[in-house]
Formats: structure tokens, C-alpha cells, sequence
């Protein structure tokens, strides 16, 4: 089985953007948002992505990802009825690659770095730049972000 293995984070501080190797522009939506199983359609780039994941139990979870043309994926994002718009930024450090999600439209003011592991007992750094763990809280899921976006949380 396909695993995920991932940790988020948020940032305490903007000294990340001096790491930051590349960034790509990322549209991505929902055609399932249950936590239990979701299906996302994601533009990276110019690359289109069809997603399937699973319940998440801790930091760890089924996922399956295939690439699909573009057109398809431009296509299926109109079915999806919220698309995030984020930008990725990719660092790495420590021996593991760091990528940091810039969300923009609703979800604007948010941003999160995850980490994606080989086992969920393994060790790494934390950069500086890194704040609050937020694996396990639901609202920073990107599924859960298209359904109540973070200009709507409670402040």
C-alpha cells in the first residue's frame, strides 16, 4: 500500500523565504472531502494529478497519486465546488525536503510547511523558521481548508 508519512507546521517567522529553491503555483479541489476517503484533482505547474487518500491515523495515511493530462485535470477542477490556490515553496534542510504552502483567495494568511517522512518515528531538524505543530488538527487539512476556508475561522 501507498503511504503518506507527513508532519505540518506552522511558521514563526518569514526567514524560510531566503531558503526557498523554487516555487510553483498550485490549483487543487475536492471531488470528496470526507475524512474517511478523499479525491483531489491538483494543477502543479503545468502537470495535472488525480489523488485518492485515506483516513488518516496519526500522521499516516493510504495515498494514490496519478498523473492525468491537463486538460482532464482543468476539467474536473470545474466539478470540484471550491479550488484551492496556493503556491509551494520547496526548501530543503536537514536531509529532507521542506515544502511550504502559501494559500491565497479565502484562504489567505495561511501558511504551513510540511514534511513528508519515511517512518513516523523518524527524527529531523526543525529549522528555525518552524512554529506549532498542527498534524493532527483537522482544520489545516487542505480538504477541509475548500469546505471552511481559514478567512472564515474564528479569530
Amino acid at each position: 500500500m501507498a503511504q503518506e508519512i507527513e508532519r505540518k507546521f506552522l511558521l514563526s517567522s518569514e526567514d524560510w523565504r531566503n531558503q526557498a529553491e523554487n516555487a510553483t503555483r498550485i490549483a487543487q479541489g475536492y471531488l470528496n472531502a470526507d475524512p474517511a476517503r478523499t479525491v483531489r484533482v491538483r494543477i502543479k505547474g503545468e502537470q495535472g494529478f488525480l489523488t485518492i487518500k485515506g483516513k488518516n491515523e496519526g500522521i499516516t495515511r493510504a495515498e494514490y497519486e496519478y498523473p492525468i493530462p491537463l486538460g482532464d485535470a482543468a476539467e474536473l477542477l470545474q466539478l470540484c465546488p471550491t479550488v484551492l490556490d496556493k503556491t509551494r515553496h520547496e526548501i530543503r534542510n536537514g536531509g529532507f525536503l521542506w515544502e511550504i504552502d502559501e494559500f491565497a483567495g479565502d484562504n489567505a494568511g495561511l501558511i504551513v510547511a510540511e514534511i513528508e517522512l519515511p517512518t513516523a518515528d523518524t527524527e529531523f531538524v526543525k529549522p528555525d523558521w518552524l512554529g506549532a505543530e498542527v498534524s493532527g488538527d483537522a482544520r489545516y487539512y487542505n480538504s477541509a481548508l475548500s469546505v471552511t476556508p481559514y478567512s472564515r475561522w474564528p479569530r
